[in-house]
């Protein structure tokens, strides 16, 4: 239901998150490694560049030593990275908020083929946090905890692995944004390794995040598309902070939409089966109609799930993940980098010589914050009063119009509305956009006023 959010502690779309110290605490983190080690011997746990990250790291250590697992520690890495390591331990642990705000932190868990905790197994760590768990955790004696052991190769492991995977036919500049992140250990040093010309920005990790947000997006990459053109480069990388997602900048320094670059990706890697989430573009349809596309709740952890089932050939997200199955089922915003070097590096034409042709739609995204409960009833009947011609309730409410769709959904990791409005022309999505605001904003103003009640 939209607007449904409990106080327990809970899995959104990708992980657990919060506040440091307020939502998300040593004791948490504590709970949550006795929940993955309570059927679990062997575990390998990294931390990104987050002044918290280690206090959470540390904690969840001490959850995992007290019943008996044998922990090996990767330190600072980027989350593809622990993932990728993941693949010779029974699962991984990731201390991450990815590209929310610095003030935040969290954890993911993976499995050894990359791919993030199934809803299956994020409702048993649910259970095994909560207080109703304490019963089922058994505690191990002295005499059967095991030292911490430190792996200093995972960087340099990930790094082979890809560099095994891709080559460049020509020489390519590119400018790399790290945003302070994990990504800062990797993919400069990957690139290199590619026999690209590599100049960098931000790729000094730093948790307090001071060249820019953590979420590499718009209004946070004017720095990179100043240097692109600049340094007349091919292209421009961003990362997010924990380097599970990819925002590019084409030769003309402009910030490629990440519908397109998914599009871009999936006329590459797209074979027979697509999975995208519900809020993605017709573009996507339009570029690649012989593709059968599946639309799933947005998160990559249904991605990925939904990946495994159909055994689709590729699958992402407009917030910048990219999934590729023959590499891992986690987010791979490292490897999405240098194969979209790979795959530039083979034509003569620019970046943006392959973008202008493709179909353009006016799409708007925005969210609306609200705290405590909100009639998230209420707002569904309104959206269904719409004159709409078909609804999907996969994630949140997906409106279906003849010139246009509108998804209204909560955000899997913080308190917001997210509404995403696409169609022909622009006066068809702000005249959209403007009625459903009005609906989402009303319900929300009206549940936080006390005389509501």
């Amino acid at each position: 239901m939209i607007g449904d959010r409990s106080d327990t502690m809970k899995f959104g779309s990708s992980g657990i998150r919060g506040i440091a110290n307020q939502a998300v605490t040593s004791e948490l983190a504590l709970r949550i490694g006795r929940g993955v080690g309570a059927d679990r011997d062997r575990v390998v746990v990294g931390h990104d560049t987050r002044r918290a990250a280690e206090m959470i790291e540390y904690a969840a250590i001490s959850g995992l030593l007290s019943v008996g697992c044998r922990v090996t520690r990767v330190e600072m890495v980027a989350t593809p990275t622990l993932a990728y390591a993941a693949r010779d331990y029974d699962c991984g642990i990731m201390v991450t908020a990815s590209h929310n705000p610095p003030e935040y932190i969290g954890v993911k868990l993976f499995n050894s083929d990359g791919m993030a905790f199934d809803s299956k197994q994020q409702k048993t760590i649910e259970r095994l946090i909560g207080d109703a768990g304490d019963a089922d955790t058994k505690l191990a004696s002295w005499d059967r905890m095991h030292p911490v052991r430190t792996d200093g190769n995972a960087v340099s492991n990930h790094i082979s692995m890809i560099l095994a995977s891709v080559a460049i036919e020509k020489r390519m500049r590119v400018v790399v944004d790290c945003g302070c992140g994990a990504a800062s250990l990797t993919t400069p040093y990957l690139l290199r390794a590619m026999g690209c010309d590599v100049v960098t920005l931000n790729s000094q990790p730093d948790g307090f995040f001071p060249g820019r947000g953590p979420e590499p997006k718009g209004e946070t990459l004017t720095l990179l598309q100043s240097a692109v053109l600049s340094t007349n480069a091919d292209l421009g990388i961003a990362h997010d902070g924990d380097a599970d997602r990819m925002v590019a900048v084409d030769d003309q320094g402009e910030v490629v939409s990440n519908d397109k670059l998914l599009a871009f990706f999936g006329m590459h890697e797209a074979r027979k089966k697509m999975v995208i989430p519900v809020d993605t573009s017709m573009l996507i349809d339009a570029v690649l109609p012989d593709i059968e596309i599946i639309r799933t709740r947005v998160g990559d952890v249904f991605i990925a799930e939904e990946m495994k089932q159909a055994g689709a050939d590729f699958g992402g997200e407009p917030s910048g993940t990219w999934i590729f199955p023959r590499v891992s089922y986690c987010p791979e915003g490292i490897y999405a980098a240098a194969r979209l070097v790979e795959l530039l590096s083979r034509e003569d034409a620019g970046f943006s010589d392959h973008l202008s042709p493709m179909p353009e739609y006016e799409i708007k995204r925005g969210s609306i914050s609200y705290s405590g409960d909100i009639d998230g009833t209420r707002i569904e009947e309104e959206l269904r009063t719409l004159p709409s011609s078909d609804i999907s309730t996969i994630d949140g409410i997906r409106l279906g119009f003849d010139d246009a769709w509108a998804l209204v959904r909560p955000s899997g990791t913080e308190p917001l509305i997210r509404i995403t409005v696409e169609g022909a022309t622009s006066g068809v999505v702000e005249k959209l956009y403007h009625e459903i605001h009005k609906i989402v904003k009303g319900a929300i103003d009206e549940s936080s006023d006390p005389r509501s009640r």
